[in-house]
């Protein structure tokens, strides 16, 4: 870690502890990030919730590793990065599978990019599979009716599972499981399963496949992000 990088951090979670509460913000060039909740790997709370708001998706890859530096220390931040991962594969597939791997568990980098070389191309209407969209689908006030267009700023929201978490006994380490709220799909909750190593200080996804399945087809244009 950069000494910059160190100095944002110790700032970052000084913050949190001045205000009494989980909630940190923060910049990097014009784009903030904030995350706020009591989702913790520590201890199951099926009240707990985990908010992510950010205004815009990372430029590139050094602002996502920045970003990752920081919302990787709590579990709903790095379950935040995911949709984000995944616009930035559908722009750019290079630069969006090497986010995928930095905040993915090695077990699960091949299961995600197997479904989003297909799933984010861009071809038109008449293709149902192929949905662009699919990474806002999370966001909130995105809807398939006003063409996956969200709030701004953008922000994913997120609550416990009713699974509470679980020791790994072939990984060292433990699964949390999140709930990510979206009105995509019929069950306005997309599971994601995050994990923390014992060699790792920040967290990783473990597993995620209700983020890219199927989710309800447009109605209207894709207008994009920003």
């Amino acid at each position: 870690m950069t000494m910059k990088k160190l100095i944002l951090t110790m700032c970052f979670l000084f913050g949190a502890l001045a205000m009494g509460q989980a909630q940190q913000s923060f910049t990097y060039n014009g784009h903030t990030y904030t995350m706020e909740g009591n989702l913790t790997i520590e201890k199951y709370n099926p009240k707990a919730t985990g908010k992510v708001t950010f205004t815009h998706i990372p430029s590139d890859y050094e602002e996502f590793a920045y970003v990752y530096e920081l919302l990787g220390q709590t579990p709903y931040g790095v379950a935040a990065m995911m949709p984000m991962a995944m616009e930035m594969y559908a722009r750019d597939s290079k630069v969006g599978e090497e986010c995928i791997k930095l905040i993915n568990a090695q077990n699960n980098v091949s299961s995600v990019m197997s479904i989003l070389r297909d799933k984010l191309k861009d071809v038109g209407e008449g293709d149902t599979y192929r949905q662009r969209y699919l990474p806002a689908a999370v966001l909130d006030g995105a809807t398939p009716e006003n063409g996956y267009t969200p709030k701004k700023p953008y922000t994913i929201n997120m609550k416990a599972s009713v699974n509470k978490h679980q020791e790994m006994q072939l990984f060292d380490g433990t699964v949390m499981y999140i709930y990510i709220m979206g009105k995509g799909w019929d069950t306005e909750q997309r599971s994601i399963e995050i994990v923390k190593t014992s060699d790792s200080e920040l967290f990783k996804v473990f597993n995620c496949p209700s983020l890219y399945v199927q989710c309800k087809r447009i109605k209207g244009k894709w207008n994009g992000l920003d």
